[in-house]
């Protein structure tokens, strides 16, 4: 799993949640008889004009604000990348900032690391809003 899926999987609850894994063969159903299966519950409408996949809007600052109240220590997660990995317990390494960073595509220098953590968070950010995540301008630009 990459960086951003582990990022994603800490921000977007729906986005790692697994389903229960079937019954083994032969292993006894927990479920009565006389009881009708369970049906999934149906997926939520689509609004219109709005991509198939769209479910519903994370609020992606007020998740990272909660965090960040909990936390015990005091971290600038709005413009710092290495902050924010380390508040979504994280590794904040250079080493896997460079991970992000090809995962991501950064075409810069990677031995320049002050730009490329810039560079990071805001592109983290984006990625985050372009996947459902309500993110405020300010942190995507």
């Amino acid at each position: 799993m990459g960086i951003l899926s582990k990022i994603f999987n800490k921000i977007f609850p729906s986005s790692h949640q697994e389903a229960a894994p079937p019954p083994a063969s032969g292993a006894p159903s927990m479920q009565r008889a006389d009881t009708p299966a369970a049906t999934p519950a149906p997926a939520p409408a689509v609004p219109p004009g709005q991509p198939a996949a769209f479910v519903a809007q994370v609020d992606v600052e007020a998740i990272l604000v909660a965090r960040a109240a909990q936390s015990s220590q005091a971290l600038n997660w709005r413009s710092s990348i290495v902050d924010l990995l380390k508040l979504l317990e994280l590794d904040s390494s250079l080493a896997a900032r460079k991970e992000l960073a090809q995962e991501l595509h950064y075409t810069g220098d990677t031995g320049d690391s002050a730009t490329m953590n810039v560079w990071l968070h805001k592109q983290v950010m984006r990625k985050l809003a372009d996947n459902g995540g309500k993110v405020p301008p300010e942190l995507r630009n």
